[in-house]
């Protein structure tokens, strides 16, 4: 990848992370290799949704196709971004007019640096019904953001109505990025890989931006 920067937009996995666990289960001088157990709940860290998640349709992770993890994506300057602040398609600005279908758009908050904090969860900023449906007619490939949700987690009514609009749209989400902040263009190829889960409604996602 000579003359690429390549930027990992992907949370740690660690014991620090809500629905995480780490277990130790073979040590060298006991057993000849080192091991662990992973506990991970499926929407822990950075992680993709599958439509199963809110049972929009029977799609699970597994069965999401390939091709669609790797796509143009387009990065929106949201650092200014309030708590709680709905974000519209006006906030999009220019890359409103220039977005095409099966192209991606990240949305850059500086959210991700409130990890550990009360309002990372409890105070994010949330994804509009008129954008999620402008989303939908844009015909977008993935939406990736830093908050762990689109929408309030705290209000059923809302993360439900938002994940339908986006995922009956066939709009791949992907929550909990990180380092946005390390991308210095406008434009990128985003790489989305979530574990191959049999019947996953989500899975954890190691996800990078490649800036040409």
């Amino acid at each position: 990848m000579i003359g690429k920067k390549i930027i990992d937009l992907t949370m740690l996995v660690d014991n620090s992370i809500s629905g995480v666990s780490i277990e130790q289960a073979k040590t060298k001088d006991a057993d000849g290799w080192n091991a662990t157990t992973l506990h991970l709940y499926s929407h822990s860290g950075t992680h993709m949704d599958a439509p199963l998640h809110f049972e929009v349709n029977n799609q699970t992770i597994d069965k999401i196709p390939v091709h669609r993890f790797i796509s143009e994506a387009w990065v929106v300057d949201l650092t200014n971004i309030q708590p709680k602040e709905l974000i519209t398609v006006t906030h999009l600005n220019s890359i409103s007019d220039v977005v095409e279908k099966g192209q991606s758009i990240l949305l850059k908050t500086g959210w991700s640096k409130k990890v550990g904090t009360d309002e990372y969860r409890n105070a994010l900023p949330r994804i509009s019904s008129d954008l999620a449906h402008w989303l939908g007619e844009k015909g977008i490939n993935m939406l990736g953001i830093e908050p762990i949700s689109v929408a309030d987690v705290n209000n059923l009514e809302e993360v439900t109505e938002i994940h339908t609009i986006l995922m009956k749209n066939d709009i791949i989400i992907v929550e909990g990025l990180t380092n946005l902040n390390e991308i210095s263009k406008n434009k990128v190829t985003l790489v989305a890989l979530p574990l191959k889960i049999g019947n996953g409604d989500g899975a954890p996602t190691r996800v990078i931006a490649i800036e040409e």
